[in-house]
């Protein structure tokens, strides 16, 4: 008899993804974990209405298409046209650190790199990975700076000596 939550049936390593650097490495790292802690690798980037727009926004601003756009770019950044591990893609709305400490609940593990594009260049941890740690329902990964996990080169190289 299987008694594992349906939550946990399969184990999914969430990763919070904003383009930055940071978010690329959390990235590859969290790829390089799925076949030690998980099943799939789950990417979620989240937007939000900027507080000066009120309730209106600029007619041709699409804050989707471009959360879509800024996941695809961090993939391919990351892994270029060869994810090691299926990947799920999120776009979610709402504050960053909120959404990701709601997705902790059905993961194995969550990700984050220690800063986004926000905040001081001189803080060591950002808001978001700060909160995420501290109220996350898993464990949580913060990877530091743009350090890669051992034996990932990046995607540009892959790509490069695929086609050699």
């Amino acid at each position: 008899m299987d008694i594992t939550p349906a939550s946990r049936k399969h184990r999914v390593i969430v990763v919070g993804v904003d383009g930055s650097e940071q978010s690329i490495a959390a990235l590859e790292l969290a790829g390089s974990l799925v076949p030690l802690a998980g099943d799939v690798l789950r990417a979620v980037t989240v937007w939000q209405y900027p507080i000066g727009f009120g309730t209106f926004a600029p007619i041709t601003w699409n804050p989707d298409d471009l959360a879509e756009t800024a996941l695809d770019d961090a993939l391919s950044a990351a892994f270029g046209d060869h994810p090691p591990c299926p990947v799920e893609r999120r776009v979610l709305q709402g504050p960053a650190a909120q959404v990701l400490i709601e997705e902790s609940r059905k993961a194995a593990m969550i990700v984050v790199g220690s800063r986004g594009h926000g905040g001081f260049v001189g803080l060591l941890l950002g808001s978001v990975s700060s909160a995420v740690a501290e109220r996350s329902a898993c464990p949580v990964l913060i990877a530091h700076g743009t350090l890669r996990p051992p034996d990932a080169e990046p995607a540009a190289a892959r790509t490069a000596g695929a086609s050699a």
